[in-house]
């Protein structure tokens, strides 16, 4: 059943993932929901919504992401970061959170996983030191936060990516001068009937 609803998911966004992809992406969901019960780390307890509100929600931007390497700020659970390192095993991807339980949970996924693309980092982001084309967050603070606390992090000409519910207008309104919006995306996602937009900004002109 979860197979199909995620294949099903999956052609609904137009995504083609490698071979061994959709298998990973439900050991992935059954490793979250097995951590969750001691670790907290989802509100969500039911396989089949795991499959619309994290697995195919994170990889609705998986079209917007870029060659260059990512990092994921406040990870959490693995969201976005551990589906998209998933469906592209050629993208570098680190994840960082300040939550060692969440961390911890992220080691031990990058290991059973056996995922050769992925770094976790405990700690706070505005700490961290390395540059990264793409940096990208999924309800982690409102998005002029989100950049002055991983703009130090961002390479020349790449790309914040912001994934947000509602189309984020006050927040847009916030932004520094010399922040740029390069594209409001909304976004659809299969079995989530909810707003879902994501948020491509540059800085400087």
């Amino acid at each position: 059943m979860s197979q199909n609803a995620l294949a099903t998911g999956l052609t609904g966004l137009g995504l083609n993932l490698p071979e061994d992809a959709p298998h990973q992406l439900l050991a992935f969901r059954d490793l979250l929901l097995k951590w969750n019960k001691t670790y907290n780390l989802t509100a969500l307890r039911d396989p089949a919504q795991a499959i619309s509100h994290h697995l195919l929600d994170s990889l609705a931007i998986l079209p917007h992401i870029g060659a260059g390497n990512l990092l994921d700020v406040g990870s959490g659970g693995g969201l976005p970061g551990m589906p998209l390192a998933i469906a592209r095993p050629d993208l570098s991807v680190s994840m960082v959170d300040t939550v060692q339980k969440k961390t911890t949970f992220l080691q031990q996924a990058v290991i059973e996983l056996a995922l050769k693309n992925v770094t976790v980092h405990h700690a706070r982001v505005e700490e961290m030191h390395g540059q990264y084309a793409q940096i990208s967050s999924r309800a982690f603070a409102e998005i002029s936060l989100f950049i002055s606390l991983t703009r130090h992090l961002l390479a020349p000409g790449g790309r914040w990516l912001a994934m947000k519910g509602t189309r984020p207008d006050n927040e847009l309104k916030a932004l520094p001068a010399d922040i740029t919006v390069e594209a409001i995306i909304p976004l659809s996602v299969p079995g989530l009937d909810a707003e879902r937009h994501l948020i491509i900004l540059k800085a400087g002109a």
